[in-house]
């Protein structure tokens, strides 16, 4: 974006500024004289000539409930080249990463995860020429709680390691077959080498989010003083937890784990964004995401979704370069050979076609000078194309309007209606849109016989 929000100022420090407005127009008022820590565009925060998302978001009521770390603590940990690969059927060739890892790196993304290297030698040879080529972010790799992982990791030079161990006792005894006290001595052991080879050291508690609570405390705590962390990932690897439980798990884990925290969470049940907003509002830094939410059976949190929140709906600027959100994701999408619904949010190739009639004239009413009465945010903001209004069953007579503008022909209001109820035929009988040549055809068939 050309301006940015400012960053390093906190979500807590707007609630000091805003707390003198008691009302929606007096809160309008005062940011016309003075906007602290809010987005350097014109407007308000919810308000911005990039935006257009709810004014409640802002209610002092609303800001007073988070702990959001200054913008500058909080970073994006890409995970698409090491979970987003674990999505059945895919399968990067060592270019596809270095492609993925400059796109990320371009988009100033702050830290990818490369890959596990013990996978195969292809994947270390990925994780060894990322490093070599130093694009800008830090670079991680991924590692089973076995000495050997980790001094595979540090051979490719990465700077950082996420060690992955099963936290929930069931999980370790149905899916692993292991003895309890393997994972403990397991993860001490990989994790004081870690220290020893000065690795950055994320552990990595598989299954957390359906541990016994008592058993995984222990547990972590158990890891910080006889093992070693420079930070914990909070892992929701089944998507099973609740918005409104995460709260609670962040301050258990607080209570025995004086580190910092990186949220990790699936999408099984559609809440990974949600669930990661909310940890990085009870003060974690460092969230885990993948590009467009690809990964293991749902996939994790997409990148997109939690960075384009976080700029419109809490008025934080992490320093990710939304524009590129759509080429990023196109980009992902060919390499990893993965479709998505037409309409997800942000990406999504039909998300800006309008078909309803009702919609049409909206379009042709605003977007010159009102666009984002059509939409919460700029196609342009994360590099989307412009609203285009396309023609089918739902079309109405500001479609026709709008298409024949396209095609240089004109009729009558009569055949305009026309128009409209054979397109609305044609476009049942195809069960789809149509084109410009069967737009054209029916023009010709109703205005010149």
């Amino acid at each position: 974006m050309t301006k940015q929000v400012k960053k390093g100022k906190t979500v807590k420090k707007m609630v000091k500024k805003v707390k003198a407005s008691k009302t929606l127009m007096a809160s309008q008022t005062r940011e016309k004289k003075k906007t602290p820590a809010m987005p350097k565009v014109r407007g308000t925060p919810w308000k911005t000539d990039k935006w257009f998302v709810s004014p409640w978001n802002y209610e002092p009521e609303v800001l007073k409930q988070f702990k959001f770390p200054p913008a500058k603590d909080i970073k994006i940990h890409d995970i698409t080249l090491r979970d987003g690969e674990q999505q059945a059927g895919i399968a990067y060739t060592r270019e596809d990463k270095l492609r993925i890892a400059k796109a990320l790196a371009d988009a100033g993304v702050h830290r990818i995860e490369t890959g596990m290297p013990a996978v195969s030698k292809e994947d270390e040879d990925a994780i060894k020429e990322i490093v070599q080529a130093n694009f800008g972010p830090e670079v991680f790799a991924f590692s089973r709680c076995m000495v050997s992982d980790v001094k595979l990791a540090k051979e490719c030079g990465v700077k950082g390691v996420v060690v992955e161990i099963p936290s929930s006792e069931h999980i370790i005894k149905h899916a692993y077959g292991w003895e309890l006290k393997k994972a403990v001595d397991l993860s001490i052991e990989a994790t004081l080498l870690c220290k020893e080879l000065g690795l950055y050291t994320v552990w990595f508690p598989i299954d957390a989010s359906r541990a016994d609570l008592n058993w995984f405390l222990d547990l972590i705590e158990e890891i910080a003083t006889k093992g070693h962390m420079d930070a914990l990932a909070v892992v929701d690897t089944f998507g099973g937890i609740s918005p409104h439980a995460v709260p609670y798990l962040i301050k258990k884990v607080r209570e025995r784990v004086k580190k910092p925290l990186e949220p990790h969470f699936h999408d099984d049940f559609g809440m990974g964004v949600a669930n990661t907003l909310i940890a990085l509002a009870c003060g974690c830094t460092v969230a885990h995401t993948t590009v467009t939410g690809i990964g293991e059976r749902a996939g994790n949190a997409a990148m997109e979704e939690l960075v384009l929140a976080l700029l419109t709906m809490y008025g934080i600027d992490i320093g990710i370069k939304t524009e590129q959100f759509y080429s990023l994701s196109k980009l992902v999408r060919e390499l990893s050979h993965t479709t998505i619904p037409s309409n997800r949010p942000i990406v999504g190739e039909t998300l800006l076609n309008v078909e309803s009639g009702i919609v049409a004239s909206w379009v042709r009413r605003c977007r010159a000078e009102n666009p984002l009465e059509l939409g919460p945010f700029l196609p342009s903001l994360v590099g989307q194309k412009p609203v285009e209004i396309v023609m089918g069953k739902s079309s109405g007579i500001d479609c026709v309007a709008e298409w024949l503008e396209r095609i240089n022909a004109d009729a009558s209001l009569e055949q305009r209606e026309a128009i409209v109820q054979k397109v609305k035929q044609a476009s049942i009988a195809k069960k789809g849109l149509l084109n410009e040549e069967e737009f054209r055809k029916i023009y010709e068939s109703v205005v010149h016989g």
